[in-house]
């Protein structure tokens, strides 16, 4: 997780299909605006956006992929990568109006550093990959709920009238499969850092009226150490993209998860 990304969407359509999708009708008077990190800008799904610059936003991202079927009166992503509660707050929410509808944002993994602690448990070995989670862990419990409620009142004030979706993060791993790279403790204590993430993200979330998606188990069976993984491990040539969805795991894996929120 190079550079971690949270997502919450919102959405002020009360009817929706059996598949989650809003109906086109309603989608016609939808306006869109994407939060969040990389995972929501779409790290790892290619095809980055030029004027998007160092953010790396893809039209292959679940939010513009949700936006491209069902046509919204307006859609904006401001999602960008490396972003932190505190970029939301400084940098994003002027995205947002009373007149927005809906909101999408994945938020949370860089408050914790994960994409440096990914990089040294690559780097340093299996004891500083397991101390720093651990501390990542006891930081997040003690401070990351009031980062996040600071973050979801402040969108809830930016954009009153909004339906807000909050996305989470997928495991990395597969621990029940072994494969080349980090060592099982490893892989367990990066999971299990993951695991906290969603856990007080979803807290948080439903306790600001928000919508939680988890899309842990949408990934399940495509983690890194499965056959069809959509996850990218660690990528020399693209160290950004490392940790992150693939283009497969932005429309398989994000974009179910969040259309059924909607």
């Amino acid at each position: 997780m190079s550079r971690p990304r949270t997502i919450v969407l919102t959405a002020a359509v009360a009817s929706v299909t059996g598949l989650g999708l809003v109906p086109t009708a309603d989608a016609a008077s939808v306006r869109y605006v994407a939060l969040g990190d990389s995972y929501s800008a779409g790290v790892g799904a290619g095809s980055y956006i030029s004027s998007s610059g160092s953010c790396d936003r893809s039209p292959n991202a679940y939010s513009a992929l949700w936006a491209a079927a069902h046509a919204p009166s307006s859609y904006a992503s401001v999602a960008c990568s490396g972003a932190t509660t505190t970029d939301v707050i400084n940098k994003q929410l002027s995205a947002l109006s009373s007149s927005t509808t809906l909101v999408s944002i994945t938020i949370g993994g860089n408050d914790e550093n994960f994409g440096g602690i990914m990089q040294d448990c690559n780097l340093k070995g299996t004891t500083t990959c397991v101390n720093e989670i651990n501390a990542a862990k006891a930081d997040a419990t003690a401070h990351l709920p009031a980062k996040l409620a600071k973050v979801y009142s402040a969108i809830k004030s930016k954009a009153s009238n909004a339906h807000v979706v909050v996305l989470g993060y997928p495991d990395f791993y597969d621990v029940a499969k072994s494969c080349i790279g980090l060592s099982q403790a490893s892989r367990t204590a990066i999971d299990s850092g993951i695991d906290l993430l969603d856990s007080l993200t979803k807290t948080a979330a439903t306790k600001a009226g928000f919508t939680f998606g988890d899309v842990r188990s949408a990934f399940a069976g495509h983690e890194i150490c499965d056959s069809g993984r959509w996850l990218h491990s660690v990528n020399l040539l693209d160290i950004e993209e490392s940790y992150h969805p693939t283009a497969t795991g932005q429309k398989s894996g994000y974009l179910p998860v969040f259309s059924a929120k909607v």
